[in-house]
């Protein structure tokens, strides 16, 4: 989008009637890269013999031009110049027929705009403190947030105004305390110049609690009086779907783990394959919506044990339901999920 700036100098050295009736300026001051330059454009209103700009650029560069026409006629003097803003002064001179010429000091600045770029991560959301931080590549203006809770609220829905503090500056949001787990967070940056980029974060994640299949030894399969445990956790996944699946797009992740009785990567196979045999039965038995696995092995223990301990707590699964991958505290590898 291009502002429209009418200049702010416009009073003559002489020829009072030719800001009124001669001529008209204005300017299209900010303009994205790779959408061509700013643009001073003179629109001639009476006959006239011509006109001259000559302009000097922030950085030093002069800049000539003559240009004339007929009544009507609007000319586009294109001002070439490197990504960035800068300041021109100079001025505009009028050549009339049977009259001295009228000059017009000059004085704007123009803007050629590289890529708004938004600098956030997800280290910068502090959900206990209810704050997101950011950075812009320019001028900030304001911030359009969302945040919904899972209980289907909005704890915030409004625009944040911004003073145009420079770019790479730290800025902040921030949101009311309401009941519930923030499930979405939305984020709309704009620059000074009303351009924007946007993000959007699902921290929310919540556990399904259930009871752990036991599994023969060095087996992954699930032996049929296991199996009401599975048909009660997949009665628990309905519900999380019936109550959080309008909201978004959840998915189910199973975490697999075992003890640390025989070899580490034994270990990690066993565990792959029985979280594997979980997510099966649960899609089997009716479980509608996408379900990723993976196993850990003994290698992120719920009970700290020596070596070759058959440790039961530690022969267990987690069930996560979330919308983005989930944030694990204790993963001592990042997971590769696989989708069922």
């Amino acid at each position: 989008m291009n502002a429209r700036l009418l200049l702010l100098c416009l009073a003559l050295a002489s020829s009072p009637a030719l800001a009124g009736d001669a001529i008209h300026v204005s300017l299209d001051a900010r303009v994205p890269l790779g959408k061509g330059m700013p643009v001073l454009k003179v629109e001639i209103l009476e006959p006239i013999l011509g006109f001259d700009v000559k302009l000097k650029r922030s950085d030093g560069k002069v800049l000539e031009f003559k240009e004339g026409g007929r009544p009507g006629t609007t000319r586009s003097i294109e001002l070439e110049q490197p990504e960035g803003r800068f300041h021109y002064e100079g001025e505009l001179t009028v050549r009339f027929k049977g009259s001295d010429p009228g000059t017009m000091p000059l004085s704007f600045d123009t803007e050629l705009l590289g890529p708004l770029t938004l600098t956030v991560s997800k280290e910068d959301l502090d959900l206990a403190a209810r704050k997101l931080r950011f950075k812009l590549s320019r001028p900030a203006g304001k911030a359009k947030l969302t945040v919904v809770v899972d209980s289907g609220w909005n704890a915030f829905d409004g625009e944040v105004k911004f003073k145009g503090e420079a770019a790479g500056t730290p800025l902040e949001v921030s949101w009311p305390k309401s009941p519930g787990k923030v499930m979405k967070i939305s984020l709309k940056a704009y620059d000074t110049a009303d351009f924007f980029q946007s993000v959007e974060f699902f921290p929310w994640q919540v556990d399904i609690p259930h009871e752990e299949v036991n599994f023969p030894s060095g087996s992954a399969e699930i032996p049929a009086s296991e199996r009401a445990k599975l048909d009660k956790s997949v009665e628990k996944v309905t519900e999380a779907v019936s109550r959080y699946g309008e909201l978004a797009a959840i998915r189910l992740y199973i975490l697999g783990h075992t003890d640390t009785v025989g070899a580490t990567d034994s270990n990690r196979e066993l565990s792959l394959q029985r979280a594997r045999s979980i997510a099966s039965y649960l899609r089997k038995r009716g479980a509608r919506l996408p379900i990723f696995y993976e196993g850990f092995g003994e290698q992120a223990p719920h009970v700290v044990t020596p070596d070759e301990t058959a440790e039961p707590g530690n022969r267990r699964a987690e069930y996560i339901i979330s919308v983005d991958d989930p944030t694990l505290t204790n993963a001592p590898f990042a997971p590769q999920w696989r989708k069922l």
